[in-house]
């Protein structure tokens, strides 16, 4: 199952599951395919929501049941259960869902982030309105991280982190604007940037935040990094529109993102990005912060 994320249009592509009585959907770039339920291997010591693994053509794969993880009753017994390979930055894995159903396309004017973190539950980042329904788009990085953390502990070098701490020294003038759609996502940038020795860090939740900071309040900052798929206005709009402005057509850009397919490449290599960092490799990001601060190339 492959296709770009955001067409030229900036709608993304995404597919529908069910979950119980539910409706959810995930981007499509972040889904390999379908399968029938292969059964698993069971880990001891791991949360509930992580039931074991598998092997698919040679690889391991954990496997994440999102009905158990999101306390939700289904009468679709196991060995009807569909998994959804799925893939965030270089970890790919199954979630369990009760079946799939389509892709959808939507924009920035179908989500609506009013009820997240509040009565759609933590986990919810947008509620998207189709086909009379409600279908939640979840945070599934941040479902990954809750379930499987030594996933994502392998993506964190905390000695690396130290010895780019080291290389900073004062970095108290030197501001950054982190555009991100994912609270999770928001909270770790911070905290990785914090430890490798930045302070100044302005947290917005999308491109229009940013947008507003940069162009309509003219706020200066140093750095900018930016998710891609947001709503309202995603990264690469906002970079298309950073460009055209004397005041930040020069500002260096890193885009942290879990989609980063050929054409999005492309467009981010035109309108001049300093770096293009896969979710959720945060010392990757630390990286090339550190190498944009030094005036040096960040690294590939």
């Amino acid at each position: 199952m492959k296709g770009a994320s955001l067409s030229a249009d900036n709608k993304w592509e995404v597919v529908v599951f069910s979950l119980g009585k539910d409706a959810f959907a995930i981007n499509v770039n972040k889904t390999r395919e379908i399968l029938r339920w292969t059964g698993c291997r069971p880990v001891p010591h791991t949360a509930p929501a992580f039931v074991g693994i598998t092997t698919v053509r040679g690889m391991t794969l954990p496997l994440i049941d999102l009905r158990l993880f999101l306390g939700i009753d289904s009468p679709v017994p196991m060995e009807q259960t569909k998994v959804m390979i799925v893939e965030f930055n270089d970890v790919r894995l199954g979630f369990l869902v009760d079946s799939v159903e389509r892709i959808h396309r939507v924009s920035a004017d179908d989500l609506d982030a009013s009820l997240s973190d509040t009565c759609a539950g933590p986990w919810v980042l947008y509620v998207m309105k189709r086909d009379s329904r409600n279908i939640l788009l979840l945070d599934y990085e941040a479902i990954v991280q809750a379930t499987a953390p030594s996933v994502a502990e392998r993506m964190l070098d905390e000695g690396k982190l130290e010895a780019l701490h080291s290389r900073v020294g004062n970095a108290q003038n030197f501001r950054i604007l982190v555009a991100d759609d994912s609270p999770l996502l928001r909270q770790q940038v911070r905290d990785v940037l914090t430890r490798a020795g930045f302070e100044r860090i302005v947290p917005v939740r999308d491109g229009a935040e940013a947008y507003e900071l940069l162009l309509e309040k003219g706020e200066a900052f140093d750095l900018l990094i930016s998710d891609i798929e947001m709503p309202r206005m995603d990264g690469l709009s906002l970079m298309e529109a950073l460009r055209k402005d004397p005041r930040t057509q020069s500002m260096p850009i890193v885009l942290f993102s879990s989609i980063m397919v050929r054409d999005l490449l492309a467009r981010a290599e035109s309108l001049g990005a300093h770096a293009r960092i896969l979710k959720p490799d945060v010392y990757g990001l630390a990286e090339s912060v550190v190498a944009v601060y030094k005036g040096e190339p960040c690294p590939k």
